[in-house]
């Protein structure tokens, strides 16, 4: 396929692609995809007949956030997509000079993309094989750095839905109590061990009542789509407060979000087998198919001097527990999910120390500082940096990805 819009061959929204997300302009506000660096607004696309015959209620695409629209079900969706889809081929039902003129096409430097989904509520797992490995040689044992439960069971905990962010909001650096090395007593203060952690997120697109499971081979159904995640993460205060519950402070300050939900229908071809899980696991976790998929993952480091550096390259086929069994087990013991929610990976590390998926690990524990371009070197994540998340995937000359996930750091709340 080939869209009548421009569309650059390392673009991320190609005619592939076509992913769902909501813009600002001049106080305008709704849902809408992308076509290259052209913006495609679905409300004014509704005084058109592209989407004749779905039943879509009045003002669906006009509204701040996207949960209205998602909530009608993926026959909805799907559909939708696919008058987008066949509308932009070149040929298609918008390559018309009346529609090219009209409000319908926006270019994407005019528009600001917001948070495209109001979360309810915000759950994150712990289901890199890799990484969960490196953090327990690191701060255990390493000949036992897998807790017992860990090949059993996709390890997760809440997270704080409210200080989740869209991609290029300012990230402050949090404070709190830590316990300096060889100290009696924690002192207060700003955290010295900022930190990435690179994942994706799924949203939920269908709602349960309490009590009702999910299985794996149910699972797809109740999944929109993925975006890229940001879960930034304060080491040093995690240190201290983790034990007994788990991380507190170290996490809730702020998350960042790609502004585009990517369907899993835009993702079909990009199945791939997941890791062999061994031992068996319990028959509720048992899955068919592949249920992983092969996206490629970077991040990059730009300091306040504009120098900049990739600092891993990893890939979301390498989670142990793929999102089908996250769910699964999410709602294994009655708990309801609704639309909007959404869960993370967590942090996606492969085997190589270029694969890595925080500076914890890539610095190991802060034992191997990155050398940057301007002499300067990183440990974890200094004020005036910028982190840079990109994912996309790319076969036999197909290519889609999932735009931004970028935050700076701005030093402290004052």
């Amino acid at each position: 396929m080939k869209s009548f819009v421009y569309v650059h061959e390392d673009s991320d929204f190609t005619i592939y692609n076509i992913p769902f997300g909501v813009f600002k302009k001049e106080g305008h506000h709704g849902v809408c995809t992308r076509i290259g660096d052209t913006i495609v607004d679905l409300h004014q696309c509704t005084t058109t007949t592209i989407f004749e015959g779905i039943e879509l209620p009045e003002g669906i695409f006009s509204q701040r956030y996207i949960n209205s629209f998602i909530s009608l079900g993926k026959k909805i969706t799907r559909e939708v997509r696919r008058r987008l889809q066949n509308g932009l081929v070149t040929g298609g039902f918008l390559d018309n000079d009346m529609f090219k003129e009209s409000t319908i096409f926006i270019s994407s430097d005019e528009v600001t993309m917001l948070l495209p989904v109001h979360i309810g509520d915000y759950t994150d797992f712990y289901s890199s094989r890799e990484h969960a490995t490196n953090v327990g040689i690191m701060f255990r044992d390493p000949a036992n750095a897998l807790l017992p439960n860990w090949l059993h069971l996709p390890v997760g905990y809440h997270g704080r839905a409210s200080s989740i962010v869209v991609s290029d909001t300012p990230i402050h650096r949090p404070s709190g109590q830590t316990m300096p090395e060889e100290a009696e007593k924690p002192v207060f203060g700003p955290s010295r061990q900022l930190d990435f952690e690179l994942e994706m997120g799924f949203i939920i697109g269908k709602e349960t009542p309490m009590g009702q499971t999910i299985s794996t081979d149910k699972a797809e159904e109740y999944i929109l789509g993925l975006m890229l995640f940001n879960d930034w993460s304060a080491r040093d205060i995690q240190k201290w407060e983790y034990v007994p519950l788990g991380p507190f402070l170290a996490k809730n300050f702020a998350s960042t979000i790609s502004p585009w939900i990517i369907t899993l229908e835009a993702l079909e071809p990009f199945r791939i087998s997941g890791p062999q899980q061994e031992p068996d696991v319990l028959p509720y976790l048992r899955y068919e198919g592949s249920k992983n998929y092969d996206i490629h993952l970077s991040v990059d480091i730009i300091t306040e001097s504009g120098a900049s550096k990739r600092v891993s390259t990893s890939n979301f086929k390498y989670m142990y527990w793929n999102m089908c069994q996250q769910l699964a087990h999410h709602t294994v013991n009655g708990c309801n999910v609704r639309v909007g929610d959404l869960m993370a990976s967590g942090t996606i590390s492969g085997t190589t120390p270029d694969a890595y998926g925080s500076m914890l690990e890539i610095c190991w524990k802060g034992t191997k500082p990155v050398q940057m371009p301007d002499g300067t070197e990183r440990k974890f994540i200094l004020d005036g940096d910028t982190v840079v998340m990109r994912g996309w995937c790319e076969k036999d000359g197909v290519r889609i990805g999932f735009g931004p996930c970028d935050g700076k750091v701005v030093g402290e709340w004052k």
